[in-house]
């Protein structure tokens, strides 16, 4: 991406809208050269990619965690990352809570709601997502701080249809918020929306954006260290 069209995309970005470099696959000299536009918040997939890269990139940059993550990869992953977006089972955050106890951190997590109408895609259920929270259930995790929902529109040239899964994700989070976190200045984050229907996602009410090809290029399958 050149660097007018990077400017172009962070002036028009809402104050309220953070940028999310998804560098996943792509190598340090390219995170680097994204680096000196400004962007200091980048997200890795994968926890071996970020642990390479995070030895080596610039230390003030913000790391934050995509992917599906296993629980045996949680210790490692946990002094790397500010947020993690894809917690998706209550399994996970049973194995991030014992762990951040035994760090004594409070790691910021998102909970992944499944909204898309493709089955490969993780996530809670609406129903499994109340049956958390009204079950007070949350209360337990005194080393997680639940910061918002994620979600992932289907992968699909239909807009009304991707519209209309981030506005059930937009309601979902909305509910939330009047219910559980009325006082809560960290429940906030509404993670949606990536480098195909972002700006659709800004319009239904995302905080966070995820974009990789936008800004990267395509992805580097080759070479990604």
């Amino acid at each position: 991406m050149s660097i007018l069209m990077i400017d172009k995309l962070l002036k028009e970005l809402p104050n309220h809208v953070k940028l999310i470099a998804v560098s996943k696959t792509h190598s340090v000299e390219s995170i680097l050269a994204i680096y000196e536009f400004g962007i200091r918040c980048f997200a890795e997939s994968k926890v071996q990619d970020l642990l390479v890269k995070k030895l080596v990139l610039p230390k003030d940059i913000e790391w934050h965690f995509i992917g599906h993550l296993q629980t045996n990869k949680v210790k490692q992953l946990l002094p790397l990352v500010s947020v993690i977006h894809s917690v998706d089972r209550l399994d996970l955050l049973d194995v991030i809570e014992k762990e951040s106890k035994k760090l004594n951190i409070k790691v910021q997590c998102l909970l992944q709601v499944h909204i898309a109408q493709e089955e490969s895609k993780f996530g809670f259920s609406y129903k499994e997502l109340m049956s958390f929270f009204t079950s007070r259930l949350f209360e337990k995790y005194a080393f997680i701080d639940f910061v918002g929902l994620m979600g992932m529109a289907t992968f699909t040239e239909d807009e009304d249809l991707i519209r209309s899964e981030f506005r059930q994700l937009k309601k979902m989070f909305e509910e939330i918020k009047i219910l559980f976190f009325p006082e809560s200045a960290l429940f906030k984050e509404l993670s949606m929306g990536m480098s195909d229907d972002y700006l659709i996602a800004i319009e239904e009410g995302s905080t966070m954006l995820r974009l990789g090809s936008v800004i990267f290029g395509e992805r580097n399958y080759i070479n990604n260290k």
